[in-house]
Order: structure tokens, then C-alpha cells, then sequence
């Protein structure tokens, strides 16, 4: 009975993606019966759901692969509670089966959204907007896991605050959005991803870690040989050189070379990315102009007349870390933020202090943006790697910047230069005078969140220990940011993992005593593009708000 049963579910199957795929290509040819073309397609749509949505044990979505987490230092059972929790609290939505025609993916020229509410509100309430996301056919999605992000801004008054997404799970979204000033302001919709691409970025995470691949060189004397490297490597198939750090745990493999020593490793940069497990069909969801990082239309309009505050009015309790007005950042977590105009400014905050700054190309911007100020003492490092320093003798102050270990994508750099945080940061001293930064994310999008979890928690229990050293230490941790994005970016480097390294981060350094600079809204309230290494201006208010925590002024957030 159950062989008959499936023979019939096969059946029906291919009869109906047949019958489909005849449709579509005679839509051309039949613009007269679009109506029932689009019917008689919606009514497949339904049946290849119903016939699927029974057997989704035969047909799992999460694959359990290995991503070599036998390769780090066991959990404890506290660590593995954690870390179960954190990847429950990420879980994402998505489509019941995968590998259905793209037409019936999410499209957001044909999604829209509604402004709720009247046409005039005031300031402190709160905008609240639906939107309704629909397939290619202009039928509405069944399943939530489209990756939205949204801004309200003001362009005349160089005004924007990110709003927050809630999906339903069922094609539709509720955006809030808090009203902080009065003016004409503008709806913005973006869906980065539908959730079609979303599972394709699941797959690629869980059975491709080393699809950004890395090479070490070797040297000893006359000879030179250069293999690859990584977290996970197919150790079964060549003899590997274990570079695990003996304080941390933290893996790292090369393959051995042909006939050089594993201590003849000199030099680590990146190799390359792999495409071999790319199809035509996973392709099809990052296009750019079609489906990759597109704005939602507004059904009616996309804009509200904000009012001043009305007598008696309720305030909210906004969730936002602030907002911008004439580009300058609001925090709206009670911190007083200064504006640190020139050297003298910035020299005077500073005097007397150390700075430490780890991690990637990210906080090497803020470091960059401080040299300007205080000189850069000539290390000889190379260009954009690092380590580096700058010295200010008359001032007495003094800022170090090293990149974090290895997985790092760089030129290439001696080894002996990369050294893991955690390891740093337990040779700091700390004390009242003393700052450090931590940027630690841009990296690790490739790889599973599990091995990300593992970086941090031992960066974490390293800060634990400063901070019971010296507890006056100020410690900023630096979140991801939004940055541009192509197809090629959008397949390895998309914001939909820098999203759940996000969520990550601030879960597993909550409670701490640290402070949090929230990159991602600063870079999402913010008109400019976006980029991996935001514009000046982004840069002057973050580091305006950190240089106010320096001072003092920021220390009660």
C-alpha cells in the first residue's frame, strides 16, 4: 500500500511540475488567459505544497553535517546549553521544500507594503507597517524567512532610524519604527534576500566550510613549498601540520608539505573561494535588480507627516540605539555624546591613555581615524595587516592595532603576527587609563555559526579575566555592519550571516561590563550606501560616541 502511495505522490508530482512548466512557456504566446494561467498555476502551487508538507521527515531541510567541531577543545555541559540555546534562538524560517521553480520564490517588486495609522502622527509614538511579500506570479507567500531590513528617514533634515522586522511565518511582516522628529518621513523597505536564497546560504554554511580556502608558505633554506589551510580540512586524504593553539583550543590545519617540516611555516594569507558546489540554480536567487538587495514598493504611499509631541502623550520605550538628525548620531540609550571637532579635542580625551585594538579591518578604521591625530610609529608591518602602533610622548598616549588570528583573509602576513584576541587581551594590564576595542566578525560568515560561538566564548572568558583584574578597564565590543553587496558577495559574503553573527554577539556578551557600539543601526539609519568599511562620517560618530565613554560623559549607558 505505502509503494502504491508513493508511486502516486511521484506521479502527481511530475505531472504537475510539467504541467506547470508548459504553462509558463506559452505565457507569452496567451497574455489572454493570464487570468486562468495564473489560477490554474496557483492551484499546482497549493497541491505540490499539500503532498509535500506531510513528508518533510523524508525531506529535512537541516542537514546535520559535521563542520569539524571535533577538532576544538569538548564543551562543557554549561557550553553546550549555551550554545544550544544561542542556535535555537537564530533558527530562521523558511520555505517547507526547497528546489521549486524560482517563480514561485519571493519577488519584491510584486511584495508591497501598507502604512498603518493616520496620514498625520506625532512624535514618540510609533509608525507601524505590514508588508506582504508575493511569489514572480503575484501570489502571496505561504512561509516567512525573506531577509528584510527597513529605514524611516528624512533626507532634507539628514535624519534616519532603523526600524525592527517581525515575521509572522506567513508571507507577511509587521515593521516598527519609532517617531523621533517631526517632518515629512519616508518608509524604505529593503528585502536583502528571499528566503529561497536564505535556505540556499543555510546549505552552503553547513556542507561547505572550506569554500574560502587559505595557504600558508613554507621556507627553509633554499626550499619553498606553499599548501592549503583551514579549520576543517579532508583530513584523510593528505599528511596535515596541527597549528592548534595550545591556550585556547582554537584549530588550524595546513597540509603538509611534499618535503619541508611543519615548523618551517612562515607566512598565511587567503587563497581563494571555491565554486565547484555553485548551480545555475543557486544563481538564480541572487540577481542583482531582481532579487538580491531590491526595495519593496509601497502599495499607496511611503510617506507620514510626523507632528511635535502632543500634550500628555505616552513615550515609548524604543528599542533602537539611536538615530541620526543633520548626520549627527542620537543615541537613545542615555548616553551624553560629544562632538570631538579637532586634535587638540581628541588629544586632550586621549592624553594619558592606552589603546588596544584587535581584531579586523573594521576597527583598524577607527585606528586609522585616530592616527591622524596621534602619530603612527613606523613598524615596518605591512600595509593593512598590521600590527601597528602610534606614540604620542608629550601626551603620554599609546594605541596598538593587531588582526586577529587566523580564519583571516589577508595578504600575506608572517604567522608569528597573528595572534588569537583571547590570548592578547590575557597580556593587558588594564586599569582606568586603559582601552580596549574588539572587532571580531567580518571573517567568520563562511564558516558555521558554531565555530564563530567557540571564537567568542574564548574571547569572552579572557575579558571575564581582565575585567576582574582591573575592573575599571573600558572595554567596547564592535558589532557587524551592513556593507554593498554583489552576486558573488551575496553567495559568500552575505549580511544574512553577519545578521546571525550579530545576534550571537550580543547574546553571548550581554551582562558583561562592556559596551556595545551597535554598527549595524548606525550603518542601517544612514543614507549612504553601505559598506564594509563605512564612509568618514559613520566612523566620526562612532568614534565621537566612544571618545564621550573615554571622557566620562558616556559611562553612565
Amino acid at each position: 500500500m505505502m509503494g502504491y502511495r508513493t508511486k502516486f505522490v511521484v506521479i502527481f508530482i511530475l505531472l504537475a511540475l510539467s504541467g506547470f512548466m508548459l504553462l509558463i512557456s506559452n505565457i507569452k504566446s496567451l497574455e489572454n488567459l493570464r487570468g486562468q494561467v495564473i489560477f490554474t498555476i496557483s492551484e499546482i502551487q497549493k497541491s505540490v505544497h499539500s503532498v509535500f508538507q506531510p513528508t518533510e521527515i523524508l525531506l529535512p531541510l537541516e542537514v546535520n553535517h559535521t563542520y569539524c567541531a571535533h577538532l576544538g577543545q569538548e564543551l562543557t555541559a554549561e557550553e553546550a546549553k549555551e550554545e544550544r540555546s544561542l542556535l535555537n534562538s537564530i533558527a530562521w524560517p523558511g520555505p517547507l521544500v526547497q528546489g521549486l521553480p524560482v517563480e514561485f520564490s519571493s519577488d519584491p517588486a510584486k511584495s508591497y507594503f501598507v502604512i498603518q495609522g493616520p496620514a498625520e502622527q506625532h512624535v514618540g509614538g510609533q509608525l507601524v507597517v505590514e508588508v506582504h511579500v508575493q511569489n514572480f506570479l503575484g501570489l502571496p507567500k505561504k512561509h516567512g524567512g525573506d531577509f528584510l531590513i527597513a529605514r524611516l528617514h528624512s533626507p532634507k533634515l539628514g535624519a534616519g532610524v532603523a526600524g525592527k522586522v517581525h515575521d509572522h511565518k506567513d508571507g507577511n511582516y509587521t515593521v516598527l519604527f519609532p517617531l523621533l522628529w517631526a517632518g515629512v518621513v519616508q518608509v524604505e523597505i529593503t528585502m536583502v534576500h528571499p528566503s529561497e536564497a536564505v535556505a540556499v546560504l543555510k546549505r552552503f554554511q553547513k556542507e561547505q566550510p572550506d569554500r574560502v580556502f587559505f595557504k600558508s608558505q613554507f621556507r627553509s633554506g633554499a626550499l619553498s613549498d606553499s599548501t592549503e589551510c583551514n579549520v576543517c580540512l579532508p583530513l584523510n586524504q593528505k599528511p596535515f601540520c596541527n597549528y592548534t593553539d595550545p591556550l585556547t583550543g582554537e584549530p588550524w590545519y595546513c597540509y603538509k608539505p611534499k618535503i619541508l617540516g611543519c615548523d618551517t611555516r612562515i607566512q598565511h594569507h587567503i587563497g581563494g573561494y571555491r565554486t565547484d558546489g555553485i548551480t545555475e540554480y543557486d544563481e538564480m536567487f541572487f540577481q542583482r535588480g531582481v532579487n538580491l538587495k531590491v526595495r519593496i514598493p509601497a502599495s499607496v504611499t511611503d510617506q507620514v507627516t510626523v507632528l511635535p509631541e502632543a500634550p500628555g502623550q505616552i513615550k515609548l520605550n524604543y528599542t533602537a540605539a539611536g538615530y541620526y538628525y543633520h548626520d549627527t548620531w542620537r543615541p537613545l540609550n542615555g548616553a551624553v555624546m560629544r562632538e570631538f571637532p579637532d586634535s587638540a579635542a581628541i588629544t586632550q580625551c586621549l592624553r594619558g591613555k592606552i589603546l588596544y585594538m584587535f581584531g579586523d579591518s573594521t576597527v583598524r578604521q577607527w585606528f586609522e581615524y585616530l592616527t591622524a591625530f596621534v602619530p603612527e610609529f613606523n613598524t615596518h608591518s605591512p600595509k593593512r595587516v598590521g600590527p601597528f602602533m602610534a606614540v604620542d610622548f608629550r601626551n603620554n598616549i599609546l594605541m596598538h592595532f593587531r588582526l586577529h588570528g587566523p580564519p583571516i583573509r589577508c595578504n600575506p602576513v608572517f604567522t608569528s603576527k597573528l595572534r588569537y584576541v583571547a590570548n592578547e587581551l590575557d597580556r593587558i594590564q588594564g586599569g582606568p587609563d586603559t582601552v580596549v576595542f574588539v572587532s571580531v566578525w567580518a571573517h567568520f560568515n563562511n564558516f558555521p555559526i558554531e565555530m564563530y560561538i567557540r571564537r567568542l566564548r574564548h574571547i569572552r572568558k579572557a575579558l571575564v579575566r581582565l575585567l576582574n583584574r582591573e575592573p575599571d578597564t573600558l572595554v567596547v565590543i564592535r558589532t557587524p555592519n551592513l556593507h554593498s553587496i554583489t552576486p558573488n558577495k551575496g553567495l559568500y559574503g552575505s549580511e544574512w550571516y553577519y545578521l546571525q553573527i550579530d545576534a550571537v554577539l550580543r547574546a553571548m556578551f550581554r551582562g558583561l561590563n562592556v559596551q556595545l557600539l551597535d554598527a549595524w543601526e548606525m550603518t542601517l539609519a544612514h543614507h549612504l550606501p553601505h559598506d564594509m568599511h563605512p564612509p568618514p562620517i559613520i566612523i566620526k560618530n562612532a568614534m565621537n560616541l566612544i571618545l564621550s565613554h573615554i571622557c566620562g560623559d558616556g559611562k553612565n549607558s
